[in-house]
């Protein structure tokens, strides 16, 4: 019996050696970032710049002694603005390549499409972009701006006797979740301002959409029966281009019609000439323009990594930024990499932003961020016209749809849950 005791132990003490063998064998030299942002097809002219971004920021942490004692390493694939393929690259990155956190997508459909294969394998996706809201997952944090923290202020300055007094609205974009669902909440908050469906036109066309001759024509013919209009665009990607191109063949201006992008920064105005557009409006919650010395230290970091002084830093630019510091004290407060330990680390995270405010991440998954509103310039920058006196809070839920209005997110005890009912509370007599 002793003989056997003695065996046993031997055999249970060999597994155990061999389990250790096996994991430290397995154990990463690196910690794995992956990127998923388009390097080609129509959202490429928005994303590369996403990719070298986060390249720059593992840069520089890694100048810093890396994270938890290891060299951060970014794996970089290309989804190809192929909304399918944004799936199969996610699953590569989480299942074959084995990253710990993921920076990427910019439309919502890519989004989407990522969501289930990013919940299912318990990953952890931070998404840069303005965004429609009506989502709050456990395994994404959204640090572009909800439509409480863009849309919505947009359109209330337009109402604004310093925005013009617009009293018809139009609403451009592309056919897809995001400018749809934004345009139902604009739609929405417009008719609780007193605005008939007879002074809202809206129209969507595809990714890449080139013939805007008949659509301009159409916005100038709806403008033109005397109430002051505006437009309101949510057009994605390199449609942007000729976009801007016809609003100038058709002689559009913006003290006649003035046009508020959520889709269109300094990366956007780059590719084209500014100066037909000069007035023009985009609203965001960060532009180049900001004076302050953490933009100052950001701007100069970009130029030294790009090597190139004339490359334009822009808000989802910033918003990576964010995130990725954010990312990076949860994982050091956390003492892990490990995505559960993470997630919570993240809650009340705090960053000096290049906009000039500290963000704060919340338990809905989403950052408090100013919103700013910005004049295209002749040299394709903006001049802030109006912003926030301090940062609004990203809502998961919009108050402007009846279902949505119920909700709240909320990923700590007791709630941990991203679409719950607000609760109820009794008066206490």
């Amino acid at each position: 019996m002793a003989k056997v005791r003695w065996l046993r132990r031997m055999s249970a003490a060999a597994v155990a050696a061999t389990a250790l063998i096996s994991t430290q064998g397995m154990a990463a030299d690196t910690i794995k970032v992956g990127v998923l942002h388009s390097l080609s097809g129509t959202m490429a002219i928005s994303e590369t710049t996403l990719k070298d971004t986060i390249m720059m920021l593992v840069e520089d942490q890694n100048k810093k002694g890396g994270l938890l004692g290891k060299k951060l390493e970014a794996v970089v694939v290309d989804p190809a603005s192929n909304w399918p393929l944004f799936a199969e690259k996610m699953k590569e990155l989480l299942l074959q390549k084995k990253v710990d956190v993921v920076f990427g997508c910019w439309t919502s459909v890519s989004r989407k499409s990522v969501l289930p294969v990013v919940e299912q394998n318990n990953g952890l996706l931070f998404y840069p972009v303005q965004y429609e809201g009506e989502e709050s997952s456990r395994n994404v944090f959204y640090t572009g701006a909800a439509p409480n923290q863009q849309a919505i202020p947009a359109v209330e300055y337009l109402m604004s006797p310093d925005g013009g007094s617009a009293k018809r609205w139009v609403l451009l974009g592309t056919d897809y979740v995001y400018p749809r669902t934004t345009n139902k909440i604009l739609r929405a908050f417009l008719h609780s301002k007193g605005v008939k469906d007879e002074d809202i036109m809206e129209n969507y066309t595809p990714f890449g959409h080139s013939d805007w001759q008949t659509i301009v024509a159409n916005v100038k013919k709806f403008a033109s029966q005397g109430k002051k209009t505006a437009v309101v665009s949510t057009i994605n990607g390199d449609a942007n281009v000729p976009f801007y191109k016809e609003l100038a063949n058709q002689g559009i201006k913006a003290s006649d019609i003035p046009v508020v992008a959520f889709s269109v920064g300094e990366e956007e105005l780059s590719g084209i000439d500014a100066k037909p557009l000069v007035g023009h409006l985009a609203a965001w919650n960060y532009f180049m323009s900001v004076k302050n010395p953490t933009n100052t230290a950001f701007i100069k970091q970009w130029h030294t990594f790009i090597k190139k002084k004339t490359r334009v830093t822009n808000d989802p630019m910033e918003a990576h930024y964010i995130g990725f510091k954010m990312w990076v004290q949860a994982v050091q407060q956390a003492g892990t990499t490990n995505v559960d330990a993470v997630r919570q680390a993240m809650y009340g995270q705090k960053v000096r932003a290049p906009s000039g405010y500290i963000s704060v991440m919340n338990t809905n998954h989403h950052l408090s961020k100013p919103v700013m509103i910005g004049e295209i310039q002749p040299n394709g920058q903006f001049e802030i016209v109006w912003q926030t006196k301090g940062p609004v809070k990203g809502d998961a839920w919009s108050n402007f749809i009846p279902a949505s209005s119920k909700l709240t997110a909320d990923w700590t005890y007791p709630w941990v849950c991203g679409n719950c009912e607000k609760p109820k509370y009794t008066p206490v007599k």
